[in-house]
């Protein structure tokens, strides 16, 4: 079985960047998430939910909305490291996810029901407790191609 950041590892050259070559954490008493604003090719926001040890992450395009009827497109990326929830910094140009990026929201977070079988299912219900964000949250998956709708929640 792979281990759940070789994905993230192998995009990125670490002598270059100065990213966190990453562990896996050990599981949190509270499941902690960031928001990071990160401007890369495009300027879009990375959600990213504390999960068995790794960061399960998501790019938002136009960053969350406290609007129920604003969707988001939320496009899966690879788990990153525990270490990314305090992570600021610039990634070089050239390099995967080259641009700056910094933490814009951080917290706590909960699923609504059972996590294994809302990632299976395709609908995560979350409860985020952060700076900015609070309340019921929604990621969805549709029938494009890795595509999910991050939304508040009513």
């Amino acid at each position: 079985m792979a281990k759940l950041l070789d994905p993230y590892r192998a995009k990125r050259d670490f002598d270059v960047s100065a990213e966190p070559s990453g562990r896996r954490g050990r599981r949190a008493k509270k499941a902690r998430f960031v928001v990071q604003k990160h401007d890369a090719r495009r300027l879009h926001y990375d959600l990213r939910l504390e999960i068995d040890g790794v960061l399960k992450s998501w790019a938002v395009t136009r960053g969350p909305s406290l609007v129920p009827s604003d969707k988001r497109l939320s496009v899966p990326t690879e788990d990153h490291p525990i270490d990314y929830l305090a992570w600021e910094g610039a990634i070089p140009k050239g390099q995967y996810g080259g641009g700056t990026m910094i933490v814009w929201d951080t917290g706590h977070w909960k699923p609504v029901g059972d996590l294994a079988a809302a990632l299976a299912k395709g609908h995560l219900e979350f409860e985020l407790q952060g700076e900015r964000l609070k309340g019921r949250w929604h990621l969805v998956r549709m029938k494009a191609a890795a595509a999910i709708r991050m939304s508040p929640g009513c």
